[in-house]
This record gives C-alpha cells, structure tokens and sequence, in this order.
C-alpha cells in the first residue's frame, strides 16, 4: 500500500533571505566551525571554499529584501558568475556541503519548527545553482569536441598574452599607462578600460586613468574588506552589478556588466583594472577570467619595475618638505592635521599644496596623489 504525499509549505527568497538575516550570527560561526572541522579538504580548497561561504552568506545578509524578485534566478546567477574565477567543482561541492550541514545545525539550535520547508528551499536553491554552473563551463561539451576547444582557446589566450607582453616590453614607462589601457580595449574586445590606482598609506582607491576622465578622477574611496568587488584578488564578472557598485557610480558611468581585475605581483596590490561594454550588456566565461587574471599579473609585474625606474630617472624634483606633504596627502590627512605634524601654519601647507599641484599639473588634492603616483612619486 503507498503512503499518502504529504505536500510540504513552500517560502520565497524573500523570506529565506529573511531567516538568514535574523540568524545571521549564529550561521556564520556555524560555516567557520564546519569548515575548519572538514578533515578532507586541502588548504586550498579550504581557502576557495571559504571565499565562497563568505561571499554568499554576505550575498544573503546585506541584501535589501524590498528589491528582491519573487524569480530569484538572475539574483544567483549574478552571485555565480562573479565566483567564477575561483569557482571548480570540488569547491563547489564543499561550499554545499557545508552550508548545508551549517543551516541544519542552526536549525537544531533553535528548534526551528520549518526545518523541511527551508532544507527543500535550499536543495531547490543548490539544484539551480549546479545547472547554472554546469552550462557556463561547458560540462555538456564531452569528448574530443571538448579537448579541441580546450586547445583552441588555449593558443588564442597564449597568443594575447604574447601581444600584451611585447606592448609592456616596448613601452617606455608608467606615462604610457593611457595608451597600454587603450590597447588593452582593443586585444579583449572591451569599449572601456578603466584604472583604480590602491594607495596603501591611506588604504584609499582613485580613478586614474579611463575615458571621460572627470568622471573617472571623480571616484575615490575607502578599501575595506566588506567590499567584495576590492577585495578579491581575482577577477570578478558581474552581469549586474546592482548590488555590488553603488547605484551613482552605475548611474555616472551608465553601467551593465562590468569585470574587475586586480593589478598585485608578489602580494603587492597596484590597484584594479575594470573592461565594460559602455552599457551593454555582456557573458565572460571562466577561461576568459583566467585570462584576464593573467593580465592583472602581468600588469602588476610591468607596474613593479616600471615604478622604480620612473622614481630613479623622473627629471621633476620635490624637496624633503614637498616628499613629506605629499605623503601626509596620499594618507589622507588634511592642512590642520599635516600642519600639527610638521609644525607648520595651515596657510604654509596651503602654499604647499597649490606649489605641489603646479609641479604635477593637478587641479585638487585627489589629483596630487593620482599623478604622483602614475610619476612614481609614491609606490
């Protein structure tokens, strides 16, 4: 005889996200108690798979649940393509696993009297997002088709890096930084390279180097680890970057889909590079990523020796006192504060500052410091 099905209550995305944001807590020490615990996983799959635990308890937690659709499927996606560069399928299956050995100890925790309605939820959840990832690498491609795309897109990612490595060969320094971003535009196949030179006196980011110039020098901010699009040191794909960018700097450069990359050699972060298609909506595959992270790394190689040699050989001198406001500038302080530091009036700083603006030819402070740092004035 068959038992009878007993249909289970069904919750939205709102309310899941809703849970997690009331338990938040609780379900992160639970994901870092679980993780550190798993005997099998290697280092680095623990260190890929807590990117991804992190990121998507963060996607969860600082979600504005009034702007999330009852079809939450884009909302996921947006999430997975932009793990794609550290995404593969043993740390996938660990950041599954223990999410949801995480979730159910929450459950137990607090006697939660829905277990199954949230559990089925979250299997329905993962069940998407396993066919979302399955078609954006490629997994239906089997056999000798698979391994000769593999091989074709491999010669084509070597022969780009061959171009990007003779046009850094050939160029004379960090003053032909506009024009290796250009041809950067060209090689991908981008509309828009934008430069995000990192300042760590200050812990500060600075547009620097892109089109529409003002708009790109208008934008500066805080590094800080909450922001997931900075501190990743890969590549990042965002399909939507609505709940990553801030809507005015969406707004300002009327952006779609964008991809950030870090510019680092030997744990030196330089700063970021981000490829758009000026509004237009865009897909980037795994294998792209992958290549656009070798792109960072050779930048940052190119930015290491480059930096250098520009400071040795630079004809502009700036006295000791000029060096000193210059680096109290880059750290963010302002006349008053450098003043005390260095005993000075705030009218002298002042007169320091606009002598200092007439030598890097910059129209404000921000600017100080971006040119400095392009002369290799500061590292």
């Amino acid at each position: 005889m068959t038992q009878p099905f007993h249909p289970y209550e069904e919750i939205t995305f709102q309310e899941f996200v809703l849970f997690t944001k009331t338990h938040s807590k609780q379900l992160e020490a639970n994901l870092n108690i679980y993780l550190n615990l798993e005997p099998s996983i290697s280092e680095a799959d623990r260190k890929f798979t807590d990117m991804l635990l992190h990121s998507f308890f963060r996607l969860l937690t600082h979600s504005n649940i009034e702007s999330i659709d009852e079809d939450y499927a884009s909302y996921l996606d947006t999430w997975l393509q932009s793990q794609l560069s550290i995404l593969n399928r043993n740390s996938f299956n660990l950041f599954q696993l223990i999410f949801e050995k995480s979730l159910i100890a929450l459950m137990i925790q607090i006697r939660h009297n829905r277990m199954i309605t949230i559990l089925m939820f979250v299997l329905s959840m993962f069940t998407y997002l396993v066919h979302s990832y399955n078609n954006w690498v490629n997994e239906d491609i089997t056999g000798t088709t698979k391994k000769n795309l593999h091989e074709n897109r491999k010669l084509k990612r070597l022969q780009l890096l061959d171009k990007l490595n003779k046009l850094l060969i050939r160029s004379s320094g960090v003053q032909d930084l506009a024009y290796i971003f250009k041809k950067c535009e060209e090689y991908f196949h981008y509309k828009r390279c934008v430069f995000y030179a990192y300042v760590p006196w200050s812990n500060q980011f600075y547009g620097v180097i892109g089109a529409e110039l003002p708009k790109v020098q208008s934008m500066k901010g805080q590094f800080t680890e909450q922001n997931s699009v900075f501190s990743s040191k890969k590549p990042i794909y965002l399909k939507n970057p609505k709940n990553y960018v801030k809507e005015e700097h969406i707004k300002l450069f009327n952006l779609s889909s964008v991809i950030f990359i870090p510019i680092t050699h030997q744990n030196q972060l330089f700063g970021w590079i981000t490829f758009d298609q000026l509004g237009e909506e865009f897909d980037c595959s795994k294998d792209e990523l992958d290549l656009l992270e070798q792109v960072g790394k050779r930048l940052g190689l190119f930015f290491s020796r480059k930096v250098e040699e520009v400071a040795k050989t630079s004809e502009l001198h700036l006295t000791e006192r000029e060096s000193m406001i210059l680096g109290l500038l880059a750290d963010g302080y302002d006349n008053k504060k450098i003043g005390g530091l260095l005993f000075l009036s705030e009218h002298t700083v002042r007169d320091y500052v606009s002598i200092l603006m007439t030598k890097l030819k910059a129209k404000n402070r921000t600017q100080v410091v971006a040119s400095a740092f392009r002369l290799g004035l500061l590292n």
